[in-house]
């Protein structure tokens, strides 16, 4: 269980530095973001889809861009990932 856990966590930072970089630099297309965070072609192509999934970016012909209104979706992500530590925390008291 702990495992597909970090695992899922592994994953989520590996699109939130790739939204990190798109912040930073968009519009930019999958090879400078590869370069940029040293992450693989393959894995900036994965996170790129989901994080339009989620709609935090948007595709355009120059490479993807944030979202409009990212700043919001960042306020309410971040208060998410608190309601997740605090959850963890209660389950990690449990046993």
């Amino acid at each position: 269980m702990v495992d597909r856990l970090r695992n899922q966590v592994e994953k989520e930072a590996r699109d939130l530095r790739v939204l990190r970089a798109v912040i930073e630099a968009g519009p930019i297309g999958i090879v400078k973001l590869s370069d940029r965070t040293d992450i693989p072609e393959h894995k900036v192509r994965y996170s790129l889809r989901m994080l339009e999934d989620d709609e935090l970016v948007e595709p355009t012909p120059n490479g993807a861009v944030p979202a409009d209104d990212i700043e919001q979706r960042l306020a309410t992500m971040n208060e998410g990932l608190d309601d997740l530590i605090e959850r963890l925390e209660d389950l990690k008291e449990t046993f």
